[in-house]
């Protein structure tokens, strides 16, 4: 089941993706419009690098709140140290290394550029798709 479905089948082809030069309030707008907790910082090439969340974003509102300063970017904020998946594995790898890393969400990319996001729900997504279909042929 997991082990022959690849990534590419059920990953988010268009999560939220932001520059480094993206205002920390554009950011926050986005996030709250698309109901997610966080996104992908991309370059101009594509390319992952970074990762901003909400925990990063309330602990720049605590300084904006406190002493006034409220013109940050993402790239000030992001965490550049980003783990990515390649675009050829299964579902089943990408949930042991979503699980060994404590992750809930992972870039995807192919060719060194960002081409979606895997997530826990997108798999468990797979699985109960996966178990249901199983579940028809045997009926």
């Amino acid at each position: 089941m997991l082990n022959s479905i690849n990534i590419k089948d059920f990953m988010s082809v268009n999560p939220l993706t932001l520059t480094p030069a993206t205002h920390i309030m554009d950011a926050i707008h986005e996030m709250l419009v698309r109901k997610v907790t966080g996104g992908t910082v991309l370059d101009d090439q594509g390319r992952v690098v970074g990762i901003i969340s909400e925990i990063d974003l309330l602990d720049k509102l605590e300084q904006i709140a406190y002493y006034q300063e409220g013109d940050a970017c993402i790239g000030d904020l992001m965490c550049s140290e980003v783990d990515v998946l390649p675009a050829d594995i299964t579902l089943f790898e990408a949930a042991r290394i979503l699980i060994k890393h404590k992750r809930r969400r992972m870039p995807v990319v192919e060719d060194g550029r960002f081409v979606g996001q895997i997530s826990c729900r997108s798999i468990l997504q797979a699985f109960k798709d996966s178990m249901l279909a199983h579940d028809k042929k045997e009926d």
